[in-house]
């Protein structure tokens, strides 16, 4: 097995990458990498010392969408980012606009302060900041991905592509935070992530990430 990503395990971009690799069949082996304290040496392979990063022999490539486009072109069979000119532009704004929009909000406000932050240091998180700026930015993200995911059941061409990876992937992080999007309020984006979520590419994540991060991922209520 030649393919090897590094990074730590529940890094939406990390996901979004796994996802996308058992969607497509390839085969791959994760190298655990805390982002927060890397090995020396890092820097070499990922120069603004993010995570994933991608080794195929001796090639590195960093950044979860440039991953993803270098195995589209390697592995394209099932495609996985539309060949239509409009539906391929519209896939590129819908993982940027959560890639770029969505995850540097609810990543060091919510998920940070109620999971990884309490982990580290071993006490309770004070709730009271991260749960009021869920329920008070993050709604109008919600609501700009009901809005263009609409009745259908994917975002882009009717089928399966990493748009649809790209939006489920910072919400497993926001599921173990105990926060989602209010069902009764936002039904199809939850019904989307309801389906996502049970994919066996999703669900192995998950289902691994759990027992450490997942802890407060009861507290969900619709």
């Amino acid at each position: 097995m030649s393919l090897t990503v590094i990074g730590g395990n529940v890094s939406p971009f990390v996901r979004k990458v796994r996802v996308f690799c058992a969607e497509k069949g390839i085969d791959y082996q994760l190298e655990p990498v805390n982002p927060f304290a890397p090995p020396e040496g890092f820097a070499d392979i990922s120069p603004l010392k993010r995570i994933p990063v991608l080794r195929d022999g001796d090639l590195h490539l960093p950044d979860s969408s440039v991953i993803c486009a270098y195995l589209e072109r390697k592995h394209p069979e099932p495609p996985m980012v539309p060949g239509d000119l409009d539906e391929y532009a519209r896939s590129l704004w819908i993982e940027e606009y959560v890639d770029g929009g969505l995850i540097p909000k609810a990543g060091p406000n919510v998920f940070f302060k109620l999971v990884i932050g309490p982990l580290m240091s071993g006490k309770e998180p004070d709730e009271t900041e991260p749960l009021r700026f869920a329920a008070e930015e993050l709604p109008p993200y919600y609501a700009y991905l009901e809005k263009e995911l609409g009745d259908e059941e994917f975002f882009v061409g009717g089928r399966l592509t990493l748009a649809d990876i790209s939006v489920a992937s910072p919400f497993v992080n926001l599921r173990h935070a105990g926060v989602a999007p209010e069902r009764k309020r936002f039904p199809r984006l939850r019904a989307f992530l309801d389906r996502m979520h049970a994919r066996p590419s999703f669900k192995a994540c998950i289902e691994e990430e759990s027992p450490v991060f997942g802890k407060r991922a009861v507290r969900i209520q619709d």
